[in-house]
């Protein structure tokens, strides 16, 4: 590959090549996949109030309407994960947006709860590869002293998918009815795919990548062993950090998709705000996560470039994230709006903080780069299953309570706890994992 001038961000800088620009592009790319993949996602709970009266809906059935996205999307996180590995993030993450599109702009055909339900499950069949691919896409184009704030910028897409997804939603269907915001919201991924096929490449074929470039890019990425080692799939489930992964990001999520599913109704029903007042003051917490997130992942690169060890760095935000995020119990039992909101937007950012760290995992403890995908796939799984959990349990607990959140958010709050003593004491050293026995070369995941 020829170096000319005109290669921005691969000059050399103290006699280290500068890690090459573009990867900021790509990383954006991914932020702006995981935004709509959260718009798609979040748009049925903004509609639920107008699809439980038009469809004669009560709040049991609706959390379980709510719930069956988890379904799929926790199954086909690891076969989404090992598809990602062997095919790579340029051809799958595409196939992923365009199929979770599709069905989310079917969604506007359904007339029963039945029907809601099939056009869930494939939405959540194909939003499984968002984000191991994206962290993936990290894994190749970002150092270690990188990965933390990289992922922290796809993993906002989580939060801005879902905070456009407000006040848009609400005004689609306040204007037009529920079934609009479906197809309005669905043609956007397909636009993401065209950019897509267009700009993604590898490091490796990035006509602004220069030999030196890719050189220090890869000698700094820590694996444990030369990328053709062969590891079975299924021997990743041997160590103690996957399951501390696993049952860590359990918690956060069981937390996070109460944002995402009955917040907009925790506001409309519980603390009475109409539809207009949700779509200005319900942006607080989700706006004050997004911040939140980028935080988290310079706090954690900063600690390790200041010479704390990868561990410690990691570590450090990880359980302090989550400590601080079990506010969200109070919520539940302060008097006035204004002071729920604020403990939801702490909790949140808290989360967020949280999260950054959570997806620079997969690239850290990862034996070689080729298992990123399928770590990455791994720990969504689990964490998805608190999806399933959290809009069932919340939809039983407000029908046997009549409409009270305060077991939900006293369970969030908990788990949060839980998962701080999970990313402290049950994930090991955040360093790449050693081989198993019975791994090979040359070869690849199997």
């Amino acid at each position: 590959m020829a170096i000319t001038s005109s290669q921005s961000g691969a000059t050399q800088r103290g006699g280290r090549a500068a890690m090459p620009s573009a990867r900021w592009l790509m990383i954006g790319l991914c932020f702006v996949a995981i935004s709509i993949n959260y718009t798609d996602r979040a748009n049925l709970a903004v509609a639920a109030p107008s699809i439980k009266h038009a469809l004669g809906l009560g709040d049991t059935t609706m959390g379980f309407v709510l719930g069956s996205f988890f379904w799929t999307y926790a199954l086909m996180q690891m076969p989404a994960g090992w598809l990602v590995d062997r095919y790579g993030a340029r051809l799958m993450f595409p196939i992923a947006v365009c199929w979770w599109s599709l069905f989310t702009a079917a969604t506007a055909l359904a007339n029963s709860a039945a029907s809601l339900i099939g056009f869930r499950l494939l939405l959540g069949a194909g939003e499984a590869g968002g984000y191991p691919a994206s962290a993936r896409v990290v894994s190749r184009w970002f150092p270690s002293q990188e990965r933390a704030f990289a992922s922290s910028i796809f993993d906002s897409g989580s939060r801005v998918g879902s905070l456009a997804a407000f006040p848009l939603c609400a005004w689609l269907i306040a204007s037009f009815g529920w079934r609009t915001s479906f197809v309005v919201t669905g043609l956007l991924g397909f636009i993401w795919a065209v950019a897509w096929l267009a700009i993604y490449r590898k490091p490796e074929r990035h006509p602004d990548v220069t030999p030196e470039a890719l050189h220090e890019l890869e000698s700094q990425r820590r694996t444990r062993a030369p990328e053709g080692t062969a590891i079975r799939w299924v021997s990743l489930f041997r160590y103690r950090t996957i399951w501390g992964m696993m049952i860590g990001f359990f918690c956060l999520n069981f937390t996070i998709y109460f944002f995402i599913t009955w917040f907009p109704t925790y506001l409309l029903d519980a603390r009475h705000f109409s539809l207009k007042q949700f779509g200005t003051w319900g942006l607080i917490p989700g706006l004050i996560a997004i911040p939140g997130g980028w935080l988290g992942g310079v706090t954690s690169d900063w600690l390790y470039r200041r010479g704390w060890s990868l561990t410690a760095a990691r570590k450090t935000c990880l359980v302090g994230g989550m400590l601080m995020s079990s506010v969200i119990t109070l919520a539940a039992i302060v008097p006035a709006a204004w002071m729920a909101l604020a403990l939801f937007g702490l909790a949140y950012a808290s989360l967020a903080f949280t999260g950054a760290n959570i997806w620079s995992l997969p690239g850290d403890v990862a034996p070689t780069r080729a298992q990123v995908a399928s770590i990455g796939g791994i720990q969504n799984f689990a964490s998805n299953l608190a999806g399933v959990v959290t809009t069932s349990f919340t939809g039983v607990m407000l029908t046997i309570t009549h409409g009270s959140f305060v077991i939900p958010l006293v369970t969030a709050g908990v788990l949060c706890l839980v998962g701080a003593a999970t990313y402290l004491f049950v994930v090991g050293p955040i360093e790449p994992l050693p081989l198993p026995p019975g791994s090979s070369k040359p070869g690849q995941l199997i």
